[in-house]
């Protein structure tokens, strides 16, 4: 895309190097970003500033200097869109994968405890294993919900390492679930035992988690 710095700066073509710099500094100060201004705008500007702000010595020469200048225009440009494209992905995939996975992940660890404290008054009595049941039945549908989510979206690249501790922590669960069923099962303390250990393993790795969601590229 070729610029035409005098169209960008509003002045005529013999506008003198001093009305040339009053004009582009008039115009940075009003759209600089931290006034709320566009960053594209601004490298527009810098980038007429910069063919223009030695007008008297313009020869044959120019026109090389030109090109070049919009070709660094135009890669600045490029660069600004991609990293825009991949801040905007990071943002929806936080929203609508991280987030919702949190949640469901703390549906399932938050109400363990007291599940298991009511059950363990007495394991044989009916009911209380029933609530226990019904607990890992609602737990296990909750991890087929976050299997469902995190698959919906591919994790951005700038968090793959962060994605992929997401997915150990919600599997770590689901592997848990599957001890607590076995033990409903049989009542084979071992198993309850080595569900505990993994769910009390993904509830550290969740926590770390949200510290670490918290210095993340864009939040």
């Amino acid at each position: 895309m070729e610029i035409d710095p005098y169209q960008i700066l509003g002045i005529s073509r013999d506008a003198s190097l001093e009305e040339i710099k009053s004009a582009y500094r008039s115009l940075v100060k009003e759209h600089h970003p931290d006034k709320g201004g566009d960053e594209i705008t601004i490298l527009n500007l810098n980038a007429a500033w910069e063919i223009l702000k030695n007008k008297d010595d313009l020869n044959s020469n120019n026109n090389y200097r030109y090109q070049k200048l919009n070709n660094e225009y135009n890669e600045d440009i490029s660069k600004k869109n991609q990293s825009s494209h991949e801040d905007n992905y990071l943002s929806v995939w936080i929203n609508s994968v991280y987030s919702p996975i949190d949640r469901l992940m703390y549906e399932i660890i938050k109400p363990f405890s007291k599940t298991i404290n009511e059950l363990s008054a007495d394991p044989y009595d009916d009911v209380l294993m029933e609530d226990f049941i019904n607990y890992i039945e609602r737990s296990q549908k909750r991890i087929k919900k976050i299997n469902q989510i995190y698959t919906s979206n591919a994790t951005p690249s700038s968090v793959r390492s962060f994605g992929l501790s997401l997915y150990h922590c919600f599997s770590e669960i689901g592997d848990a679930l599957d001890e607590f069923e076995r033990y409903a099962q049989g009542y084979v303390d071992s198993y309850l035992h080595d569900g505990q250990e993994m769910l009390r393993e993904a509830k550290k790795k969740r926590l770390l988690l949200q510290k670490e969601r918290r210095n993340l590229p864009n939040q």
